[in-house]
C-alpha cells in the first residue's frame, strides 16, 4: 500500500481570489513506513504574499522569484503522486489549490481527488478526539512527536510531523513479527513442541457484550477510513 503525505503553503487562505501555491512537500509511506523518498519544491507565485502568510511560512516574493512555476513542475509533481493515497491534514484547504493551479495549465488532470483518494487526518482526529484541539501543532503534543524544529510552517517539514501523527492515530506499531535473531534463538532453545494437557480443566467463555461489540465496530470503522476500507479485521 503506497501512501503520500502532503502539505502546500500558499501565499494566502483563499484560491478563488486569486492566491497561490508557493511550496509543495510530500513523504512517502508504503505499508505504513516511512521510505525516505520524498518530493519538495518552492514555486513563484507571480503575485504579492499576504503578510498573515508570511509570518506563517517566513517566505517573501523575493525568496521566490527564482523558482520555477507551477508549470514546470506538474509532470514531476503528479507522477510522484500517482495510484497512491494521499493523506492530508485539512484536506480541502490543499486539494482546492492544488486542483487550482491544475486548472490554470489546462492540465488533462484538473482534479487530484478524481485519480486519487485522500485522507483527510483533520476528519479523523476529530472522530477519534472530539472536542478537543487538532491542529497539527496540537497532535504533536498528544503524541508526543517532536515538532521544536517548527518555528515557521514548511510543507515539507510539516509533513514529515503529519506522517508520524497519521502513523500514531492508526495504530503507532508498523510491525508485530519478531526479528529473525529472536525467533531463531526460541527455535534453538527448544527442541520440540510441547502439547498442554487441558483436559479435565472447565475453560470460561466470556462474550463480548453490546457495548463492547459497538466499541469494536468503531475502532473498526475508524481503521477502515485510515486504510481506505481496506481492514484485515473486517475479512476476517
Amino acid at each position: 500500500m503506497r501512501q503520500v503525505v502532503l502539505d502546500t503553503e500558499t501565499t494566502g487562505l483563499d484560491w478563488e481570489r486569486g492566491h497561490r501555491i508557493i511550496e509543495i512537500g510530500c513523504v512517502e509511506l508504503v505499508n505504513r513506513r516511512q521510505t525516505g523518498n520524498t518530493y519538495q519544491c518552492y514555486l513563484n507565485p507571480q503575485r504579492e504574499i499576504d503578510e498573515g502568510a508570511q509570518e506563517v511560512h517566513g517566505l517573501s516574493r523575493e525568496d521566490l522569484a527564482d523558482k520555477p512555476l507551477f508549470a514546470e513542475v506538474a509532470e514531476s509533481f503528479l507522477e510522484y503522486v500517482a495510484d497512491a493515497e494521499l493523506i492530508i491534514h485539512n484536506a480541502p484547504f490543499d486539494i482546492g489549490f492544488l486542483d487550482n493551479e491544475l486548472r490554470l495549465i489546462g492540465s488533462e488532470k484538473p482534479s487530484l481527488q478524481s485519480s486519487a483518494m485522500v485522507m483527510d487526518t483533520l476528519i479523523l482526529a476529530r472522530q477519534i478526539h472530539p472536542g478537543q484541539r487538532n491542529s497539527l501543532d496540537a497532535l504533536c503534543k498528544r503524541y508526543g512527536i517532536d515538532n521544536s524544529r517548527r518555528d515557521l510552517h514548511g510543507a515539507l517539514l510539516d509533513s514529515r510531523l503529519l506522517a508520524e501523527v497519521y502513523l500514531a492515530m492508526t495504530g503507532g506499531q508498523t510491525a508485530l513479527s519478531l526479528g529473525d535473531d529472536q525467533q531463531n534463538g526460541a527455535k534453538k532453545a527448544s527442541g520440540e513442541t510441547r502439547k498442554i494437557d487441558r483436559s479435565g480443566v472447565d475453560l470460561v467463555v466470556v462474550h463480548a457484550t453490546e457495548a463492547e461489540i459497538k466499541e469494536h465496530d468503531d475502532y473498526l470503522d475508524t481503521i477502515d477510513k485510515a486504510n481506505s476500507g481496506k481492514s484485515i479485521w473486517r475479512r476476517a
